[in-house]
């Protein structure tokens, strides 16, 4: 009988802050491989509102405090195409998490081209749960810069930097 190579996803995104949709994403995700790698894109032309070690350490910590994780979860930031860090981690799949079909339409665009560039790559969509559906990192921000409670929407840990962030 030969060994079962391991499988290695990535999930990548900007987390500018990481939410708890993130996280109930990275849960299930945890469960579909035996290593999955939460990749933090390093690109500045966004604009994010916390820096990659800032967003490195968010994500670690709320990993760290995470239950009923499925495998070995690591944090890497990456600035180079997809494709190419998850060939660098080794991985066969991409995880991408949907919550409406206006991300669909993003995300199908962006398989099409992450499949020819990496035909072996495969991509795994992942529904957001019903809770989690009108959540983003922008409304998040936004909300929080107008004086708004986000402890539903992040852990707390986040929300007191979000909060840091906005009174300066």
């Amino acid at each position: 009988m030969t060994a079962q190579k391991s499988r290695t996803g990535v999930y990548p995104g900007t987390f500018d802050p990481v939410t708890k949709g993130h996280l109930h994403l990275i849960r299930r995700a945890s469960r579909l491989v035996d290593h999955l790698v939460i990749g933090i894109a390093d690109n500045p032309r966004k604009g994010p509102l916390f820096d990659i070690d800032e967003r490195l350490e968010m994500v670690r910590a709320d990993i760290a405090n995470m239950h009923e994780k499925g495998c070995e979860i690591e944090v890497q930031p990456f600035s180079d195409l997809l494709v190419h860090f998850a060939r660098k981690m080794d991985a066969s799949c991409i995880f991408r998490g949907l919550r409406a079909v206006s991300d669909f339409e993003y995300e199908f665009q962006l398989t099409g081209m992450n499949a020819r560039l990496d035909p072996e790559l495969e991509t795994v969509f992942l529904m957001a749960a019903d809770k989690w559906q009108f959540v983003s990192a922008s409304f998040v921000k936004e909300i929080c810069s107008l004086g708004g409670d986000v402890d539903e929407f992040v852990t707390p840990q986040v929300a007191e930097k979000l909060r840091k962030k906005y009174k300066k």
